[in-house]
């Protein structure tokens, strides 16, 4: 992948949240990406907020969001504590595209990281979609607060 430079962090954020970024430009590294950005630049009720800016992301490329397909709550506020924390760690005056190629380069950047704390039987069912769902097999580092 190559990295985002800071206007193509802004804009990817800007285009989840206006529901313009095409669907297949939602990858595991956009969705990182775009919470890092906001959490950058308006981290106020984000365990809130994210949770609708995605579910109305999906609806409108055409997704649904159920019990079995689109938002999951374990996973959105699980990336989300973990990514506020980074954050928080870096050095300051670091622009958004040297965060966002920092972030990608953790395990956080592996799509599989979720399956490092809930084993896959806890993590995709329809309880851990709809609500939050402790991890089953390692704590994580920086739970959310829910």
């Amino acid at each position: 992948m190559t990295p985002y430079t800071a206007p193509e962090v802004a804009a990817l954020a800007e285009r989840l949240l206006d529901r313009t970024l095409p669907k297949e430009q939602w990858t595991h590294a956009a969705h990182l990406t775009a919470t890092l950005r906001l959490i950058r630049t308006r981290d106020a009720g984000l365990e809130r907020d994210l949770p609708g800016i995605i579910r109305a992301y999906n609806v409108a490329v055409g997704g649904v969001n159920d019990d079995k397909s689109g938002y999951h709550e374990t996973i959105t506020q699980a990336y989300l504590a973990a990514i506020r924390a980074f954050e928080a760690a870096l050095p300051p005056g670091l622009d958004d595209g040297e965060a966002a190629k920092r972030l990608l380069a953790t395990p956080l950047g592996d799509k599989e990281w979720p399956l490092t704390h809930w084993s896959r039987e806890v993590l995709f069912t329809p309880a851990a979609r709809l609500g939050w769902r402790d991890p089953d097999l390692k704590p994580l580092d920086h739970p959310p607060g829910v």
